[in-house]
């Protein structure tokens, strides 16, 4: 079975890719400076996604699986505070 994983926007306001079991730490932890939060105050969530969706493919590739659609991985179309 697969895992499956999630992006959450944390209470601090990290953005991090975890599993959606709620096991374990994050995978990813994505830390936004004050002035990267205030340049693009709505847009840092999908600046994070995109990052992650990258980060994702870029691990298909380096052990040989080829990814198709990371876009279930990465949707945070309405955060999740944890």
């Amino acid at each position: 079975m697969a895992a499956v994983f999630e992006i959450v926007e944390l209470e601090n306001g990290d953005v991090a890719l975890k599993r959606n079991d709620g096991e374990g730490e994050p995978l990813v932890r994505i830390v936004f400076s004050d002035d990267a939060k205030s340049s693009f105050p709505q847009q840092h969530l999908d600046i994070a996604r995109a990052m992650i969706e990258a980060g994702v493919r870029k691990v298909g590739e380096l052990s040989g699986v080829h990814i198709e659609d990371v876009s279930t991985i990465a949707d945070i179309e309405s955060p999740i505070l944890h």
